[in-house]
């Protein structure tokens, strides 16, 4: 790699980035911390850090200091590890800074861990994003020895939807005419999910059919080097159909089977790894169950409701209890479950919340079966508070001197914790 190459990037992104009209995001970070950022393509992670670029600039360091790399730019290909030296020394030539180092994408790099240990031990301040879970690896923090802080930077929240959509919130804005536009948005979030580009874009169901295929073949197929890519789309589609459900591995296998396909549990144990490696799925335990069947069975729940909507004709149920599980993972991870021994409960943090996700309460078979089930886990489970969430209702209902309180899901999700 010629030096001349690697420093017209270093000096274009010096001139680039500091003019990008970028939006921040409400993740809180260490100043003193070297920070790793990863999570699923697409979700924002490279205007993250722009964003933090941005914030050095304004507490007064010049834009000579920035010395920032995206290893997927087309010039660095055939880049090692043994060559990421040059990259340092192409910027002391240029500039005498002690520069902050910024490097999207550095898992492209085989053997990028060391490197970015020996910088960290050399004292630079480095920061770098990475799309692939490998980099939550324990063989990673065993490389990296506790010097870098792993943040996960996911699609969009309705609340930073709104600030994307250039929405600020009124104080008591639920009581005025403010809330019809709120929901108006709502409604777009509903529908295409959390994807920051997608706020600028019109053909929205094919930009998500891209990602999904990015994700598929890039970051599951090539990745893992899998050959049976039909069983692994139609594993994919299974767990969408099965989102509001329980499932077991071998449940999985056997609708597989079904199909004429021979795929064995453990070949299924393995693609569901896969998925959750790259973000596009993530489990969801049973409070009730033992440690066993805990990994034998669980409820499985995509990271963005947008690509879930891809697999499904009527998706809106499936979406309002995926919107609903994504934010409760936000907030409680790990401390989250659901519930299946003695009812059915979607949602349950102990000693917290007992939490149905219902798209409406007008049928009154439906009212009674959510009422019913919050109250008889209650009985056993002891919790704080006991919601039901919907698409569009609100109420409150009393049932034996329990309070059950109905919101939907736009309110609920503006709300600074799930308890409120």
């Amino acid at each position: 790699m010629e030096s001349s190459s690697i420093k017209k990037i270093i000096l274009e992104n010096q001139v680039r980035i500091p003019g990008l009209d970028v939006i921040k995001r409400a993740y809180d970070l260490d100043s003193e911390v070297n920070y790793i950022f990863t999570g699923q393509r697409r979700a924002g992670k490279t205007w993250f850090m722009f964003s933090i670029i941005q914030h050095f600039l304004q507490l007064g360091h010049s834009a000579e200091e920035i010395l920032y790399i995206n290893f997927e730019d087309e010039r660095l290909i055939g880049l090692e590890i043994t060559q990421m030296d040059s990259i340092l020394g192409s910027y002391r030539e240029l500039f005498s800074h002690r520069p902050l180092l910024f490097f999207d994408e550095l898992q492209n790099i085989v053997g990028w861990q060391k490197f970015a240990r020996r910088l960290s031990d050399s004292g630079y301040r480095v920061y770098i994003t990475g799309s692939n879970s490998t980099m939550l690896s324990s063989e990673m923090a065993s490389t990296l020895g506790g010097r870098f802080l792993v943040k996960e930077i996911e699609t969009l929240t309705f609340s930073e939807f709104l600030t994307f959509n250039e929405r600020s919130l009124s104080p008591n804005f639920e009581y005025s005419d403010e809330r019809f536009e709120v929901f108006r948005l709502f409604e777009s979030y509903f529908n295409q999910g959390g994807f920051p580009e997608l706020v600028r874009l019109r053909d929205k169901k094919e930009y998500l059919s891209t990602i999904f295929q990015k994700v598929f073949l890039g970051d599951i197929i090539a990745r893992n080097q899998i050959r049976n890519t039909f069983a692994l789309k139609l594993l994919i589609k299974k767990l969408a159909e099965s989102t509001m459900d329980e499932v077991s591995f071998t449940r999985i296998r056997n609708i597989i089977a079904s199909t004429g396909l021979q795929i064995g549990t453990a070949t299924v144990i393995e693609y569901e790894r896969y998925l959750e490696e790259a973000f596009l799925i993530a489990s969801l335990p049973d409070f009730g169950s033992g440690i066993s069947n805990r990994e034998s069975k669980m409820k499985y729940y995509f990271r963005d409701h947008g690509l879930l909507s891809l697999f499904l004709v009527n998706p809106e149920s499936f979406v309002l209890e995926t919107m609903v599980y994504n934010n409760l993972r936000r907030w409680f991870a790990p401390n989250l479950f659901y519930l299946r021994d003695i009812t059915e409960v979607d949602f349950y943090i102990p000693g917290k919340l007992l939490i149905q996700a219902a798209w409406r309460l007008d049928n009154e078979t439906t009212r009674r079966r959510e009422v019913a089930s919050l109250i008889k886990a209650a009985d056993k489970y002891p919790a704080e508070k006991l919601l039901i969430i919907t698409y569009d209702q609100e109420e409150k209902i009393l049932v034996d001197n329990r309070m059950i309180h109905v919101l939907p899901a736009w309110k609920w999700m503006l709300t600074n914790t799930a308890e409120d």
